[in-house]
């Protein structure tokens, strides 16, 4: 009977511990693998490496060799070193850490080592900041020895003038054929995306918005920034808070620049501004002039006299 009852109680163990092994089994499975690391950084969550370049100062070390004690080299004009042992090595548009396997390299096939301890560090860039032009506050040179963003680039500049447009080049000192266009826009994620690296040497250039002038009979004269780059008529007179009760609606002009010159158009603003005429869109650098109803003052209102009042005008950002 004894013999019985510890067989039960055997048999009993047993079961429990295949369903506890068959329970783990399980959970095992089904873990999902998307619970797993991922196996790369997301694209643009790390700053690309400085490259070397013509001027740049390199020290230049190898274990155990006392030509290469903390060696100083300047990079060439043609993008070369001059190293005891393997001469002259080509390192332009090359990373600090390639820069050191490069040497590596040529050292083994020049059977000078079997293995060198190589070490390479960018002791000093020739170009150490970046160049801020354009509409900024404040353009020029500003340092900069690591990896920034272009918004960071920008406001050492100042931040942007009230003429600034929202196109931003970036030229970069590595590839200086192919610039990069980047869009400046409200949205946030947009934003984002266009706040690139930006690395010493490169040069950025804020570009000019496009304005629109209204002078004249009306309550702020003034040149306006284009949103967009779009402007028409009618946002153009509210931009400068509507015409004056003593304005000649119906003499308004157009002065626009073209290949061959500037040119007049005369406008009915009486009926656009009524909405029974159609609207009309800008262009970049466009002068609205609305004159005075007084005929001797209107008489008077020619293409140069209305252009060299342009002068005085102070620029209007809303």
């Amino acid at each position: 009977m004894r013999f019985l009852s510890k067989l039960l109680a055997i048999i009993l163990i047993l079961e429990a511990v295949g369903g506890i092994e068959a329970q783990t089994q399980t959970a095992v499975k089904s873990v999902p693998q998307a619970a797993a690391a991922p196996a790369s950084t997301p694209a643009g969550s790390a700053s690309p490496d400085l490259l070397v370049g013509a001027g740049d100062l390199l020290e230049i070390s190898v274990y155990g060799a006392p030509d290469f004690d903390k060696k100083e080299v300047r990079v060439s004009g043609t993008g070369d070193i001059g190293l005891p042992l393997i001469g002259p090595v080509h390192v332009a548009g090359k990373t600090v850490q390639e820069v050191q396997t490069l040497i590596a390299q040529k050292l083994v096939e020049g059977e000078f080592f079997v293995n060198p301890q190589v070490s390479v560090f960018a002791k000093e860039y020739a170009t150490q900041g970046v160049t801020v032009l354009g509409e900024v506050l404040k353009p020029g040179v500003y340092p900069e020895l690591g990896s920034r963003r272009l918004f960071d680039a920008i406001s050492l500049a100042g931040g942007l003038t009230p003429k600034a447009g929202n196109v931003v080049t970036v030229t970069r000192r590595d590839d200086p054929n192919h610039p990069e266009k980047v869009i400046l826009t409200g949205a946030t994620q947009a934003s984002t995306q266009g706040n690139v690296d930006v690395l010493p040497g490169d040069t950025v250039v804020v570009s000019k918005a496009g304005l629109v002038y209204v002078v004249g009979d009306v309550k702020l004269p003034g040149g306006f920034v284009m949103e967009n780059g779009k402007m028409t008529i009618l946002q153009a007179v509210a931009m400068a808070q509507g015409a004056n009760p003593t304005a000649s609606l119906n003499k308004a002009k157009l002065i626009r620049t073209t290949a061959t010159g500037q040119t007049e158009t005369p406008l009915d603003l009486k009926n656009i501004l009524a909405s029974k005429a159609p609207d009309m869109p800008l262009q970049a650098e466009d002068v609205l002039f609305v004159p005075n109803s007084t005929g001797k003052t209107a008489g008077r209102s020619g293409l140069t006299t209305i252009l060299s009042t342009l002068s005085g005008i102070a620029i209007y950002h809303p």
